[in-house]
């Protein structure tokens, strides 16, 4: 009866898109109906939200385009969602979690007529695509930013799970900060979910107590880990929407977003066009699938305009932090002199870089 309950809410929450959205949407016969179902809250300040908010800006671009989304749909009802939207004349659906993958990859093989995109996976199909923003990279941006403010040389990074995808963005961080600052230490700690605040809050406070003043995050909200850090007078870096600056108005260094905006609009106008094609897609600052934050009032001018300068060397494709020879925690090289690492190997990590405090798994 409770998962039945749960159903009965996520359905609901659907049909109240569709009523809430019912005026910017044409009367009758909209150009394309596009369906997203989002893991937790469409406000979260992070993941959620960054999806969210494109899914809008396409709303209000294609105004003969009408939107139906489900917010905290679990991995258990996502294809139940997702057949749901189907039947309410869904074209394109943007399966927005991680774990919708293969619920996804399902209904698109009952609906060949309906397009899915699916962020951070890697399984391409003829009405399939897969998509995600070069993060692991431009973290290193961030670890720059965070290696020139520190003062006690120790940073945190929380991370929710233990995955490749995960170990390349705490790996890219650390490296950007070592670039910078030698002597800097990373200490990394998982909550073991996406979205547990309170297991969060209890690792960025134990962070704080190992000495870390400078704290990072990979988790579907960073609001919990800000908020902590805030409170304990240290400097944070936000990761997922730019909307969670807010959140730390004093300790914010910087942070990463997400922006899907145009490339959601690009696709929907493609899918109304006949021309959508699938496609395993990264991206990042240059395309337009990432921006930098604006910088904290306590954030010098010099670090700012290193950081962009470095940026502009990552959107021109002179900069990839992964460049031999780097070595594991144990003193293995991992990637040898000569050698890079592309963004084919992104998900590849099993392995952290030297001078990281905690495990790969």
């Amino acid at each position: 009866m409770r998962k039945l309950n749960r159903l009965t809410l996520v359905s609901l929450l659907v049909f109240s898109a569709v009523a809430a959205f019912g005026a910017l949407a044409p009367a009758a016969d909209p150009c394309l109906t596009i369906g997203m179902i989002l893991g937790g809250a469409k406000n979260d300040a992070g993941y959620n939200q960054s999806h969210y908010d494109a899914l809008m800006e396409v709303q209000k671009a294609l105004p003969c385009v009408n939107v139906i989304w489900a917010e905290y749909v679990s991995d258990s009802e996502a294809e139940n969602v997702m057949e749901n939207m189907v039947q309410q004349g869904a074209k394109l659906i943007f399966a927005a979690g991680f774990p919708f993958q293969y619920p996804a990859i399902a209904v698109a093989a009952r609906h060949p007529d309906v397009k899915f995109m699916h962020p951070g996976g890697w399984e391409v199909r003829a009405n399939f695509a897969n998509y995600f923003a070069k993060t692991q990279q431009t973290f290193f941006l961030m670890g720059v930013a965070a290696g020139m403010m520190t003062k006690t040389n120790k940073l945190g990074f929380v991370a929710g799970q233990p995955l490749g995808f995960t170990l390349g963005n705490v790996n890219g961080f650390h490296l950007g900060a070592r670039a910078v600052n030698p002597k800097v230490e990373t200490r990394l700690v998982y909550t073991f979910s996406w979205g547990d605040t309170t297991k969060e809050a209890a690792a960025t406070q134990a962070l704080i107590d190992q000495g870390c003043d400078v704290i990072t995050m990979h988790l579907d909200s960073p609001i919990a880990v800000l908020q902590t850090a805030e409170a304990a007078g240290k400097y944070s870096i936000g990761f997922m929407s730019l909307e969670s600056q807010k959140f730390a108005p004093t300790g914010w260094i910087t942070g990463l977003g997400l922006t899907w905006g145009d490339f959601y609009k690009e696709n929907a106008q493609k899918v109304i066009d006949g021309t959508w094609t699938p496609g395993f897609i990264r991206m990042g600052l240059a395309e337009g699938f990432m921006e930098i934050a604006s910088f904290g009032p306590r954030v010098p001018k010099n670090v700012q305009e290193f950081v962009l300068t470095l940026a502009e060397g990552f959107k021109a494709g002179l900069l990839n932090p992964f460049t031999g020879p780097i070595k594991d925690q144990d003193g293995a090289v991992r990637i040898a002199e000569g050698e890079a690492w592309g963004n084919e190997k992104m998900g590849d990590f099993d392995w952290l870089v030297e001078g990281i405090i905690g495990t790969p798994k």
